[in-house]
């Protein structure tokens, strides 16, 4: 876990324009109080904070501990623990009393996991003030690997690939259909909207470095379901000992997208 934590901080820097650009949009009020639901190790926690700025404060809470130790260790280091703090919680019965945050958060959690997402969804509602805004933020696509479409589109196709929309899951419970889900919940101003972080070389060594993980992290385990020839090109692109390896290409260039669906609780 402890590994697995540091490839997410490590691919942030990939991730950040991205959601910089989400959370810019949604405007929160300065002062207001937030909730970040699924907030993981916390650096996404910390980004919501600039937007409470100078007296808002944000919450983050994640049902796993060694996140959560991860999370606190950080903000404490970077002096934020006056804006922001961390609690072990399970995101279906939130330890909160109704109408308790002027906003809820939650990036790759709520929605995008494999689980029914109205209930989840109505535990955020209860939570949220009158006039209160639930913002839902998630990997949506990615190009990493150019000059070979089949491929990645192989790749993609895989149990792990598709993830988290598992195989057999009804159309309407995949995270782009989130705008029916805040509408069957009733809230109100609905929008969707995607934003793109691009990457191309040549790259820096923190770039490249990030790359590295998420392409790791993107596709693993694949073996059993790709072809022979499929598997083989896989290691050959995507080895960093390869003599092929697909980042040592002097014209990369690769996307990412979060897609972020939002809605309003009626006054």
């Amino acid at each position: 876990m402890e590994e697995y934590n540091k490839m997410i901080d490590q691919t942030f820097v990939l991730r950040e324009p991205a959601i910089r650009s989400a959370i810019r949009k949604l405007q929160f009020v300065p002062n207001s109080h937030g909730l970040d639901i699924g907030c993981g190790i916390g650096n996404i926690t910390e980004l919501l904070t600039e937007s409470t700025a100078p007296r808002g404060h944000v919450t983050g809470v994640d049902i796993s501990p060694d996140k959560v130790a991860y999370a606190r260790d950080t903000a404490e280091k970077d002096g934020l623990t006056k804006q922001l703090s961390f609690r072990l919680a399970d995101m279906n019965d939130l330890p909160y009393d109704d109408d308790t945050f002027d906003w809820v958060w939650s990036m790759d959690c709520v929605g995008y996991l494999p689980i029914e997402p109205l209930p989840l969804i109505e535990e955020l509602v209860r939570v949220i003030k009158p006039g209160g805004r639930i913002a839902l933020l998630a990997w949506s696509s990615q190009q990493l690997l150019p000059g070979h479409p089949a491929l990645e589109a192989h790749l993609n196709a895989t149990s792990v690939g598709i993830a988290p929309f598992s195989q057999g899951k009804i159309p309407n419970q995949h995270f782009l259909r989130a705008l029916g889900w805040l509408q069957q919940l009733g809230l109100e101003a609905l929008k969707a909207q995607t934003f793109v972080s691009t990457v191309h070389a040549p790259l820096s060594d923190d770039i490249r470095e990030a790359l590295k993980s998420l392409i790791e992290m993107r596709w693993p385990g694949v073996r059993q379901e790709l072809s022979n020839d499929d598997w083989l090109e896989f290691q050959r692109l995507c080895r960093p000992d390869s003599s092929d390896f697909i980042l040592n290409t002097p014209d990369y260039y690769g996307f990412y997208t979060y897609s972020l669906f939002q809605g309003k609780a009626p006054i």
